[in-house]
């Protein structure tokens, strides 16, 4: 009995050893392009399931205006920093699915903030004011072959205006949806 309790032991300890878990990447790069914007991103591992994506872009919009007769287009810079917690790699690799690239299902906190350098707009004299929001997100991230990702996501947070470049302002209740398809390096 004392034999196979030492043999079972060291099976245990060795295929414990052995385990490989799932974990997020050490370094992702990427660019991202939607219905509304385009953006280049990294995503840094804080843990085997806590990435830290940092991103640069432009957030797009459109306006219709039937008194000026005057439809407008409007891209604006946008920086972002955003914790995502991957929580189902595991099961993504135990199931023999992929997880290279951080594909799985992820919960965040979309922290992005708009600032009032510069637009780019088909009207003249169009300026943004500048804005913090902070958007608890639930998403997906998959890949389509070696390089090519979709991501998906749905939240709704805060979003605070700032006044003449102070804090003073006014506060809403703001919606994060996005459909993005892009390009892992």
């Amino acid at each position: 009995m004392q034999k196979i309790t030492v043999v079972f032991s060291l099976f245990l300890v060795i295929s414990t050893a052995n385990a490989q878990y799932a974990s997020v990447e050490k370094s992702t790069f990427g660019i991202q392009t939607g219905l509304l914007g385009i953006w280049g991103h990294n995503e840094s591992k804080l843990s085997n399931s806590i990435a830290l994506r940092t991103e640069l872009g432009f957030d797009a919009g459109f306006w219709l205006n039937d008194l000026y007769d005057v439809n407008g287009f409007i891209m604006a810079p946008v920086i972002t920093a955003e914790p995502r917690w991957y929580y189902n790699l595991n099961k993504r690799k135990n199931k023999s699915r992929r997880i290279d690239g951080n594909s799985g299902n992820f919960l965040s906190l979309k922290t992005s903030y708009h600032p009032d350098w510069f637009v780019i707009s088909n009207i003249d004299n169009v300026s943004v004011r500048s804005d913090i929001s902070i958007i608890p997100t639930w998403g997906i991230r998959r890949h389509i072959g070696n390089h090519f990702t979709y991501e998906t996501g749905l939240g709704i947070g805060y979003q605070h205006f700032f006044s003449n470049q102070t804090i003073s302002g006014d506060s809403q209740l703001t919606i994060n949806l996005h459909l993005r398809l892009g390009y892992r390096f």
